[in-house]
């Protein structure tokens, strides 16, 4: 999982989610949008599993962003 930005032609910026399996390089959803509160962030992993089901493992890198109260519980 991680996160990334950019903006468009009239410089809005946006922000994407991205969850990839590192085992065959697929990816599994990307979420886009201008805001991404830890809520969303949570409804779309929950979506995913649906689909998919839950990892073994998951791998994220230090950012701020998976350090609250949500992610950790």
């Amino acid at each position: 999982m991680d996160f990334m930005s950019d903006s468009s032609r009239n410089q809005r910026r946006f922000r994407t989610f991205n969850v990839i399996d590192d085992f065959n390089r697929e990816a599994l959803g990307i979420d886009i949008a201008v805001s991404l509160p830890a809520g969303r962030i949570t409804r779309y992993l929950d979506k995913l599993t649906e689909y998919h089901g839950y990892p073994f493992k998951i791998r994220v890198d230090n950012e701020p962003e998976f350090t609250g109260n949500t992610f950790t519980y």
